[in-house]
């Protein structure tokens, strides 16, 4: 075996025993989601250098990052992975960055919903905010479980994940008291909102009602996403919702969180976390900078 191929080899093998002690999941829908009946297919996970990416959702779950209790801060961040709502970049869009912020007292739950635009599937977009909405409710249903503040849940989500957010912002709700499901009677509201490189920028529309919004995108990104961002970010000025906006110079699309880069993007976790802070979310004493060196 050639060298290039004995380290690609290697990485993967880090990579996989990265994994080997996995996080629990936690499906949405233990007795199965609605319009999948009679759908028993588990899903696909496929890796590319080193990074998971997921299709064929049946089963909709969340896959949990929580703290250690002694360093909690209460805030917690349901995690919407991108990939056209025809996959799931689970790792550098999802995975990742729950760890990042669990690593920091933040806890994490990554999303893993149905896909409205794979080939052949069945589900719709309305299936989508419904995996959106119950991970919120079954969050906030073992809220002081997994020290969650409901005060301090809110949900971030890239790309395709954005528009999840976007669609959860504007049809939310605080539960049904009358549901026989005891999850159905919690709230699905988010307490503030991240819209990273999110694919319907130019259709996102504040009100004075929407919650606290953190933004993120590439200069060389798409220009619905490139020129779209930015406006909406005066949108939630003229609404009066606290928004902040990042735009990374030379700088495309889709470049998530990864541990290892070092391209000036990768510090985008670090600004959210002082967003988080500056928004009243987090305490201050409870920040930590990047690293000396790039991470």
């Amino acid at each position: 075996m050639k060298l290039p191929s004995l380290l690609a080899a290697a990485l993967l093998l880090l990579s996989s025993a990265a994994f080997a002690a996995d996080p629990p999941v936690i499906l949405l829908w233990p007795n199965g989601a609605p319009h999948s009946e009679g759908k028993t297919a588990d899903q696909v996970v496929k890796t590319t250098n080193g990074e998971r990416v997921i299709t064929g959702v049946n089963k909709p779950s969340i896959t949990l990052f929580i703290p250690d209790k002694s360093k909690a801060t209460g805030v917690g961040v349901l995690v919407a992975p991108g990939g056209g709502h025809y996959q799931l970049s689970y790792d550098s869009e999802g995975c990742f960055v729950g760890q990042w912020l669990a690593d920091r007292g933040i806890a994490a739950f990554v999303l893993t919903n149905r896909l409205a635009r794979e080939a052949g599937s069945t589900y719709t977009l309305d299936d989508e905010l419904a995996d959106t909405q119950r991970a919120m409710r079954l969050i906030n249903s073992r809220a002081a479980e997994w020290t969650v503040d409901p005060k301090k849940l809110g949900m971030i989500g890239f790309s395709a994940g954005g528009e999840l957010v976007t669609m959860l912002v504007a049809k939310n709700d605080p539960g049904d008291p009358k549901a026989t499901d005891p999850i159905e009677t919690f709230s699905c509201k988010p307490a503030f909102q991240g819209l990273l490189y999110p694919g319907n920028s130019k259709a996102i529309t504040p009100t004075k009602d929407s919650p606290p919004a953190f933004l993120l995108c590439g200069a060389n990104d798409r220009p619905d996403i490139s020129e779209g961002l930015p406006a909406a970010y005066l949108k939630f000025k003229a609404a009066a919702v606290p928004a902040e906006l990042h735009i990374y110079v030379a700088t495309g699309h889709g470049f998530g969180y990864r541990p290892r880069s070092t391209a000036p993007s990768n510090q985008w976790p670090w600004r959210f976390q002082d967003w988080l802070a500056a928004s009243g979310f987090l305490k201050k004493s409870a920040l930590l900078g990047p690293p000396a060196t790039a991470p």
